[in-house]
């Protein structure tokens, strides 16, 4: 698990690929001093394994589903990524709960500039992915821990902080590039929950059942 406060901008060093399989070497320094061979590491977002150890990289595999669902097929030699270790037992939840697990890329619309802030208006690839994205509602991009500022029928916008602009790969993004989206986690949950038709018996499935009445009488409504 993650919290989406990125550590440091690794590079891509090198690349190696056949069909929609890849092997990445990321160069990187600060996330280095206690990486192991076989700990996760967020990757623009993507949950992805170490499987070697340099003394200034690590390699990690991306396999055919991950390709797919993430823009990491669009990285080249030389490609900026946020990087992230996975959350200490002990450490500070300073952002919120990532698993990185990609849903979907997304398209930066525009770039506009709010006083000390940017906002960034984003169109996700998937229209299905909107039920999960609320104002004020949590959401991860490239890997990165941010609030929604605002929705429409066909984009959502994020504002950023210089500080955040200025230590991610955001600060390389412009319109038309592409950003890894995973969608809150407890929202995924609550709605799989309410619409849930399982294996079970009817009557099993009746009592589990959340529905907008039992809502209401307990006081959730």
């Amino acid at each position: 698990m993650f919290t989406g406060l990125i550590e440091e901008v690794g590079v891509l060093r090198g690349v190696s690929s056949g069909g929609e399989m890849m092997v990445l070497n990321i160069g990187a320094s600060l996330i280095m001093s206690d990486l192991k061979i076989g700990d996760s590491v967020s990757v623009n977002g993507v949950c992805l394994t170490a499987t070697s150890i340099g003394e200034h990289s690590f390699t990690v595999d991306v396999m055919p589903q991950t390709y797919r669902n993430s823009n990491l097929k669009e990285l080249r030699s030389g490609s900026k990524m946020n990087l992230e270790r996975a959350m200490a037992a002990g450490g500070r939840f300073g952002g919120h709960i990532v698993q990185g697990h990609v849903e979907g890329t997304g398209e930066i619309r525009s770039v506009k500039r709010d006083q000390n802030a940017v906002v960034f208006e984003i169109t996700p690839d998937k229209n299905s992915l909107f039920k999960y994205i609320i104002p004020k509602g949590s959401i991860t991009i490239d890997g990165i821990s941010l609030t929604v500022v605002n929705t429409t029928s066909s984009a959502f916008t994020v504002s950023i902080i210089p500080h955040t602009l200025g230590e991610t790969v955001l600060n390389h993004k412009r319109p038309g590039d592409s950003i890894n989206i995973e969608c809150d986690v407890l929202g995924k949950y609550v709605d799989h929950l309410l619409h849930y038709r399982g294996a079970g018996t009817e009557e099993e499935e009746s009592s589990s059942r959340i529905s907008h009445d039992f809502l209401a009488a307990n006081g959730f409504v």
